[in-house]
């Protein structure tokens, strides 16, 4: 599969309109995107602007993702005019714009309710559309029903024809059949060649005939927290690394994340869930094969807390700082190395042995002109390295201070808990 050019390289910005700013609005937000182009971020996904439920609503302002109107935008947020403000804004300074899709549910007082024929919905024997998992606030979609499809993918295109939208994130999209996100894929790039498709999802099926670009790495972050909190030793993450090789098609993209707004709001911060391996965790996101990394509103400024989901909830000061400046270094870093690059441009990973494997990574990733090579220190412990480098001895540059290193042949030295050196090098 080939993916749009912009996306091979991309880092992604998750953006939760409601906490992002005092605001909270999409006009205040697009302010913001000059900040985030500067750090390194490529693509905004939004999560869902549309008018939220009422009925059944939880918390004050409700569910994003329990939607009244797939054709609208929220008045919290604003309107259709500061919408295409923010992607022009976006558009303008280089990033492109993608919409959280919901087609699985909509809200229980929807417009398709009240205008489309009931078997527009699965229903109970009450004829009360039915409620997904515990999802209350929500009604389930019949897609035994193909009006159902044309009516998701006429307002997806909607969205592209008449606001510019660069692509799609889909909310679960393994609830709702892969043929229909086989047959919408194809209808949208027909009319826009360069829509990004990412799928919160694992399902390899999603992959088979071009439905998506990318797809979540939900197992890889799991074990990302397991081996933080020393549940499972580093021999885990290497060993999904290869099945993860074997089980997905090359081209195939996979979103790489210490957080996101699931894992945020339900089940903490990175600070609480990653602890002291927060900074190595955060690099491998950057270095992992395949991986297409992910930041999640308030994680560009170190903002430790978890957002309310169902209420404003917005980062009290938002400034440059460390934080800041390491994700532009990471950003720089997969930007300038190819080797890096996600699906079928980017190099797999070739492993340097070392004595310690339960506890380090060391790898190489080399493509073309391009060479990264990663040690890692994923435990708790102080680790005596010793292995040998062979023909990836040399002199690099350090990616992220900048200074120059020389890679032994024979490395044999002490490796602080945690602690990790990513080096590059060009070939002249």
């Amino acid at each position: 599969m080939i993916h749009p050019e912009w996306s091979y390289q991309a880092v992604v910005y998750e953006m939760n309109v409601r906490q992002l700013t005092v605001e909270g609005t999409l006009r205040a937000a697009a302010d913001r995107l000059a900040f985030l182009k500067k750090m390194g971020v490529d693509v905004i996904w939004l999560m869902p602007i549309y008018p939220i439920g009422r009925k059944e609503r939880k918390g004050r302002l409700g569910s994003y993702y329990s939607i009244r109107d797939y054709r609208a935008v929220s008045s919290e947020l604003g309107t259709m005019a500061d919408l295409d403000y923010f992607v022009t804004t976006a558009h303008a300074v280089g990033l492109k714009v993608i919409l959280d899709w919901v087609a699985n549910h909509t809200s229980r007082d929807a417009r398709w309710i009240d205008e489309k024929p009931a078997d527009w919905y699965e229903r109970d024997e009450q004829g009360e559309p039915l409620v997904p998992w515990d999802w209350t606030d929500t009604a389930k979609l019949n897609y035994a029903n193909h009006e159902v499809w044309r009516g998701e993918a006429d307002a997806m295109e909607f969205w592209v024809r008449e606001h510019a939208i660069d692509g799609f994130r889909c909310d679960m999209a393994m609830l709702v059949p892969v043929e229909f996100w086989n047959e919408t894929s194809a209808r949208l790039r027909r009319f826009n060649p360069d829509i990004f498709m990412l799928a919160e999802a694992e399902e390899t099926n999603l992959f088979t005939h071009g439905a998506f670009d990318a797809c979540y790495a939900w197992e890889m972050h799991h074990l990302m927290c397991d081996v933080a909190q020393q549940k499972v030793r580093v021999t885990a993450l290497r060993d999904y690394i290869y099945r993860d090789r074997e089980k997905y098609p090359q081209s195939a993209m996979r979103l790489t994340f210490t957080s996101n707004h699931d894992e945020n709001s339900w089940s903490g911060t990175e600070f609480e869930r990653m602890g002291d391996a927060l900074e190595v965790m955060t690099a491998f996101t950057f270095v992992v094969p395949r991986g297409l990394p992910l930041i999640y509103t308030g994680q560009e400024v170190g903002y430790d807390h978890s957002f309310e989901f169902f209420d404003r909830d917005p980062i009290p000061t938002y400034r440059s700082n460390e934080f800041t400046r390491r994700y532009r270094r990471l950003a720089e870093l997969r930007h300038d190395n190819v080797a890096l690059a996600s699906g079928e441009r980017g190099a797999e990973m070739i492993e340097i042995r070392n004595n310690a494997e339960d506890c380090l990574m060391t790898f190489v990733r080399e493509k073309d002109e391009d060479r990264v090579v990663v040690l890692m220190n994923l435990s708790p412990y102080t680790v005596h390295a010793d292995f040998h480098t062979g023909v990836y001895a040399g002199v690099y540059t350090d990616a992220l201070c900048g200074c120059r290193y020389e890679l032994e042949e024979h490395v044999d030295r002490e490796m602080a808990p945690w602690s990790y050196r990513i080096l590059t090098r060009h070939a002249l």
